[in-house]
């Protein structure tokens, strides 16, 4: 049995199958830059891609993309759009929320940012403060590991070498590959140290590590179709396997009819 798109569906449809149904809800922005070569809708096509993937495999409900959400880094970029961490809070809480109160016991995130993570960390733990439903997260930054061999260029993070590749199997009439070029920034003059500095994506050279002259970090020219199905497939693989381990009586293949 496959999911279904909850936008898809009629009222009633969706009332039948929300309490017993595994409710994946996707995030990925919808208006955020990526170089010259990718659309910015690149992080909600991901989104939906992997989303597509699962419900081929497993009987889950899959809600609409969270499409705006907490993306510090390229507020500056024209186009770029862009919310404080407690409206994006606020708008999860409100989303998730609704489907609790409508009656989902099973609902997990797949989330295709990086800075949404931390957000996402917070808010999932106050809602299992507050309604005792444990929402489990999937970052994009954990996922596709069996394909990460396939990558040529050590420096990587956005509209890079495995993003670009991906969106050539996702939506190859939107990549303009001719504009891609390599973009390292002043990344490889960054200190390496235990410690985590907050970064931006900014074009002036004397921006330190946020320096990028494109709004991309890599090398997107050396995408192809096939490290990019290998990534997506490697992702997908690890989503259904997930799933599968944390809702067994809703999502088993033995279960299924």
């Amino acid at each position: 049995m496959q999911g279904t798109w909850i936008e898809d569906l009629t009222w009633p449809e969706v009332g039948e199958r929300l309490a017993g149904s595994v409710v994946i809800v996707p995030v990925g922005a919808v208006a955020k830059e990526h170089g010259p070569h990718l659309p910015m809708k690149t992080d909600w096509l991901l989104a939906r891609e992997l989303s597509r993937r699962i419900a081929v495999e497993l009987p889950v409900l899959i809600a609409p993309v969270i499409a705006f959400g907490y993306y510090p880094a390229f507020r500056h970029w024209p186009g770029s759009q862009h919310l404080s961490p407690e409206t994006f809070t606020a708008l999860v809480n409100e989303l998730i929320g609704g489907f609790i109160a409508q009656g989902a016991r099973h609902i997990a995130i797949v989330n295709t940012g990086v800075s949404t993570e931390p957000v996402l960390q917070v808010a999932t733990r106050e809602l299992y403060e507050t309604t005792g439903q444990r929402i489990p997260v999937a970052d994009i930054s954990r996922l596709g590991s069996g394909a990460a061999h396939l990558m040529e260029h050590d420096i990587d993070g956005h509209a890079d070498e495995e993003e670009t590749s991906m969106m050539l199997v996702i939506a190859p009439e939107l990549v303009r590959l001719e504009r891609a070029r390599r973009d390292d920034g002043n990344m490889r003059d960054a200190p390496a140290t235990v410690f985590r500095q907050p970064s931006v994506f900014r074009d002036d050279p004397q921006a330190g590590i946020d320096y990028s002259a494109s709004g991309a970090r890599g090398d997107p020219s050396l995408a192809t179709v096939e490290k990019g199905e290998a990534a997506l497939a490697a992702m997908a693989n690890e989503l259904i396997e997930g799933l599968v381990t944390l809702f067994p009586e809703q999502l088993s293949r033995e279960n299924q009819p």
